[in-house]
């Protein structure tokens, strides 16, 4: 949790106590569906909710904004980002329904009320829209910019808030920007945070037009 406090510093006790007890619960549902790596539990706050977290380094989710988790695994970004913007609501969606047991079960645990789940592919969402879609490390971009396109509505949110996909990824993406055909906005993430882990991590915001 320290890593946490040091580069945010503006909870309020209950998020304090909401973020104090992930590590906790995700320990006992790592031990019946394995959903984080074992030798990544060891760096839990730093590998997975500062990761997360990174998102609100730049951006923020005003009251009332919906976004999608497109391909949310365990829950990350998703969770950690619901648990900071309280008032925007979060849809987790997934293709593997027993990562989204484990998603519920520990909003339900820490009393996380704007989040819900959905088993579904994101390619067969049908008439939903959000004003944005978060992603972590999930597929190519090209695939993510064409799974999220026609599920986000068109908005005039302010300027902090995104309206459109905004990722997390790594290593080099030359080709892979080159291939999807988008123009995202890049950010290196050891410029927010510090730890080597972070080197050649990078959020990426593509906005929609």
């Amino acid at each position: 949790m320290e890593i946490i406090t040091r580069y945010f510093s503006d909870f309020t006790d209950e998020q304090i106590r909401q973020l104090a007890a992930l590590k906790g619960l995700y320990e006992e549902w790592n031990t019946k569906i394995n959903v984080i790596s074992r030798k990544d539990m060891d760096h839990f706050y730093e590998h997975h909710v500062l990761h997360s977290l990174a998102i609100a380094t730049t951006f923020s989710f005003s009251a009332g904004m919906e976004v999608m988790d497109l391909g949310c695994g365990g829950g990350f970004p998703g969770i950690p980002l619901a648990i900071l913007f309280p008032d925007a609501r979060f849809h987790m969606v997934d293709s593997i329904n027993k990562k989204l047991k484990v998603v519920s079960e520990v909003a339900a645990s820490i009393g996380l009320q704007n989040l819900t789940v959905q088993h579904s592919r994101a390619e067969d969402i049908k008439n939903q829209k959000f004003d944005a879609v978060v992603s972590r490390a999930v597929a190519p971009l090209k695939d993510l910019w064409r799974w999220s396109r026609p599920l986000i509505r068109k908005n005039s949110a302010r300027e902090d808030n995104p309206n459109g996909l905004v990722c997390l990824k790594g290593g080099d993406l030359a080709q892979e920007i080159f291939e999807s055909g988008c123009k995202p906005m890049v950010w290196e993430i050891d410029q927010f945070f510090q730890e080597p882990y972070f080197k050649e991590k990078y959020l990426l915001y593509v906005p929609y037009k």
